[in-house]
């Protein structure tokens, strides 16, 4: 069976919104793209020390009942994300595995005092989407500039990025995608 990868939208956006990313998402992984609702509890998972949500309890909340791991499965959410030994992450993956989540909330510019441009934080959410995704497909973070899976520690570095992995990234992808097929 091939792959298929389910959008969860756990946030504010339009479903439409994520819909049109979606496409970009199946030509990049070659891949069927579903967008539907996600019941993820952000309060919860929520660090009232840190004020901000867990983001690897997230990913627990999102495999909870999966049983199909050909099934990728992202979550969408609006809320200021975290791993323990980071101060913040735009989103998490599990390498090789069905799950990952990406945040809108760094990814818009009025958190960081500057003027809404939606336009701005959907390319930059378009581009976390497939980064995450690309990890949960076993790619590594990459080391050449504008890739897509280049690691971003601030959001300007998604900005110079591309949406598309590198060439060396999407060989990796397609001989993972063909090692899976033929298992």
């Amino acid at each position: 069976m091939p792959y298929e990868i389910h959008v969860l939208n756990g946030s504010c956006l339009r479903p439409d919104r994520l819909i049109a990313m979606s496409r970009r998402i199946e030509e990049i992984f070659a891949v069927q793209v579903s967008v539907g609702r996600a019941a993820l509890d952000t309060r919860t998972v929520y660090d009232t020390s840190r004020r901000q949500t867990n983001s690897t309890q997230l990913l627990a909340q999102i495999l909870e009942g999966v049983r199909d791991h050909e099934i990728k499965r992202i979550g969408v959410v609006d809320v200021d994300l975290f791993i323990p030994i980071l101060t913040f992450v735009f989103g998490e993956a599990q390498l090789g595995g069905p799950a990952a989540v990406v945040s809108t909330h760094r990814l818009s510019n009025q958190f960081y005092g500057l003027v809404r441009n939606d336009d701005l934080m959907l390319q930059r959410l378009e581009k976390e989407l497939v980064h995450e995704l690309g990890h949960t497909f076993g790619l590594y973070h990459c080391r050449q500039f504008e890739c897509v899976m280049r690691a971003s520690t601030y959001v300007e570095e998604i900005d110079l990025k591309r949406v598309y992995p590198c060439e060396a990234c999407a060989v990796e992808l397609s001989r993972h995608s063909q090692v899976l097929s033929t298992e």
